[in-house]
Formats: structure tokens, C-alpha cells, sequence
């Protein structure tokens, strides 16, 4: 067996598909989560597809010493993987403390234990939101593109999060940390055990298209279609959940393992932008069900267009998101039916 990994947030939605990836590989893991954003039965769904259950520790990273707690019973840790995290754009507006405390302090208690407990490396869970709307010349988004101002305070905590890594291993602290910036993940494990479980109104386009298209929701509103791209709606790079959860794999292996640079940032998306429109009836194609829709004014906050350079994530982790978007989506809706079969939604 590899090394023991510490996930961070394991049951959420990116969280467990890379505990699935990561078990898989060979590693053995252990999920720390409050279970504030997700639910204990994600480890049935884990179990089912890799045959193996992750140890599990219910607790708040804001507490150091209940943080402490697991490194002391789990002395041979060597890595982690941090997406424990609060991520509704726009509840952190309305309570932005919240958000810094959650995410911030999370963080840095976990940076403090690891020189303590020997544990080696870090991969930080970041988003292309620290990209914000890239300049036309910057478009698809590389690693060097500027930083720019945060258009939410979860967004900030992102770049601050970013920074405060940075500045730990700048004061010569004795570990590595990768930062896979994510574009938009998508769809669900091919075997419907696990997947995206939103609480309430769902905030992101699939989980609502899904919901829609079975009857939960009566209408999905396509936010803005006169925004300057080919069919006037905002366009994104979707990429897909396990795509993603591999990147992870591949980080985990060259932090540990390889004599890389004490931190790297790497782009994780497509490399290519699809358009909201082009989801939906992309949804539609790949599932033959009819989503109810219609366009509604433009949301505040949105971004008009952003997608990733990925060409350094190909290169020098050696990964790439290959998995055909029909599949991608056709996983979404399998998961959906599957959740209404278990009396779930």
C-alpha cells in the first residue's frame, strides 16, 4: 500500500470521487469532515465502488486541538488534501465572517500541525475564480495570467488561502504544496454511487438542469443571453468530477514522490469553453429528455467567459480530462435518477 492521505471535506462532492481515485491508486485514506455540506452515507457509496471504507474522523478544522487529534492517531500521514471549505458565491456575500473564519482558519491550523507531524505535502483545493474576467489577450487562461480582485469573499479566500501557503513555504517551512486551480466540475461517478448533493436551490447549472429535467424544479433560468460570445449566453470550461479527482492522484504522486519545486500551480479544466446554452441542449442530447428553460436577466457576479490554459497540468503531471462531454452529462442524469430511486430527491 502507498501512503496515508488525509482528505479534507471526503465526503463532499470533489472529496469523495478523489477518496474513490486515491484508494484506487493504491493509497490509503482518511476523511476528515464536520458534515456540514454533505452526509455520512457518501462513505456507503465509496465502499460500494472500491470495496474499501476510508477511516473517518466527524471533525471542525476550526478546532486545532480536535485537529491535533487525528495526526496524533494517525501518525503515519504523509499528505493532504485540503477541499474542506464553505463555497456558495453568494452566502458569502451575505455573511463574509463566516466564510474567512471557515476558510481561512482551516487552512492554517492544518499548516501548523504538518511540520509537527511530519506530514510532507499539501494539495490546496483553488478555483480559476482567482482569474476573475480574464483580459481578451489572456483567454484560455494560463497559470501566469494576473491575479485579479476577488468578486466575492469566497473568491478572496481562495487568493488568500493561495498567499498564505506561499508565504509558509517562503519562511522555509519544511513541506511541499501543489495548487490545482479548478474550472467548473461536472457530472458524477459512472457507477452512480457517489456524486453532487446540493443543499436546497441548487447554485451550480448541472444540478439544477438534472432537477429540472426530472420535475423538482419547474424551470431553469439561463442568467443573461446578450453577453458578447457566439450565442450571447456565459461560457465556462466543465470539466469532469473524475477528471478532476485524477489530477489530484497525479499531484499527490509528484509531491510525495518526485523532486518538484516546493509549490506549483497548475490549471485544471478542458482547455476549452462551452457556452450555457450549448450545456443544456448538449444535456438534452446526450439524455433525450426535454429541459424546461427559459432566459432570465443577467446575474450579478457572473463572468462573461473563462477557460483554462491547460497545457503545463498535460505536460507536467502528465493528466489529461479526456472523458467526452455526452458522457459526462449522461453520468449527471444517471445519478439524478438514482437519487429520486433512493427516495433522496
Amino acid at each position: 500500500m502507498k501512503q496515508t492521505i488525509l482528505v479534507t471535506g471526503g465526503t463532499g462532492f470533489i472529496g469523495s470521487h478523489t477518496t474513490v481515485e486515491l484508494q484506487q491508486a493504491g493509497y490509503r485514506v482518511v476523511i476528515v469532515d464536520n458534515l456540514s455540506n454533505s452526509k455520512i452515507e457518501v462513505l456507503d457509496g465509496i465502499e460500494k465502488i472500491t470495496g474499501i471504507r476510508p477511516d473517518f474522523e466527524q471533525v471542525d478544522l476550526k478546532d486545532l486541538e480536535a485537529t491535533e487529534q487525528v495526526f496524533k492517531k494517525y501518525p503515519d500521514i504523509q499528505g493532504i488534501i485540503h477541499f474542506a471549505a464553505s463555497k456558495a458565491v453568494g452566502e458569502s456575500v451575505e455573511k463574509p465572517l463566516l466564510y474567512y473564519r471557515n476558510n481561512i482558519v482551516s487552512l492554517v491550523n492544518l499548516l501548523e500541525l504538518m511540520p509537527k507531524y511530519g506530514v510532507k505535502g499539501i494539495i490546496f483545493s483553488s478555483s480559476c475564480t482567482v482569474y476573475g474576467q480574464p483580459s481578451k489577450e489572456n483567454l484560455p487562461v494560463t497559470e501566469e495570467a494576473p491575479i485579479q480582485k476577488a468578486l466575492s469573499p469566497y473568491g478572496n479566500t481562495k487568493q488568500i488561502n493561495e498567499e498564505i501557503i506561499y508565504d509558509f513555504i517562503h519562511s522555509g517551512a519544511p513541506i511541499k504544496s501543489i495548487v490545482l486551480r479548478y474550472f467548473n466540475p461536472i457530472g458524477a461517478h459512472p457507477s452512480a454511487y457517489i456524486g453532487e448533493l446540493p443543499n436546497g436551490v441548487p447554485m451550480n447549472l448541472i444540478p439544477f438542469v438534472t432537477q429540472t429535467a426530472i420535475g423538482i424544479r419547474k424551470q431553469l433560468k439561463i442568467f443573461g443571453h446578450d453577453y458578447n460570445t457566439p450565442d450571447g449566453t456565459c461560457i465556462r470550461d466543465y470539466i469532469y468530477v473524475v477528471d478532476l479527482a485524477k489530477a489530484h492522484v497525479k499531484a499527490m504522486a509528484r509531491v510525495l514522490d518526485e523532486d518538484s519545486d516546493a509549490i506549483e500551480y497548475f490549471n485544471i479544466g478542458t482547455g476549452r469553453g462551452l457556452s450555457t446554452l450549448e450545456v443544456v441542449e448538449g444535456f438534452e442530447k446526450a439524455t433525450g429528455v426535454k429541459v424546461n428553460w427559459e432566459y432570465a436577466p443577467r446575474r450579478e457576479g457572473d463572468i462573461e467567459k473563462v477557460w483554462g490554459n491547460v497545457d503545463k497540468a498535460n505536460k507536467v503531471l502528465g493528466w489529461k480530462a479526456d472523458t467526452p462531454l455526452e458522457d459526462v452529462l449522461a453520468s449527471a442524469w444517471k445519478w439524478q435518477k438514482k437519487l429520486r430511486e433512493d427516495g433522496v430527491m
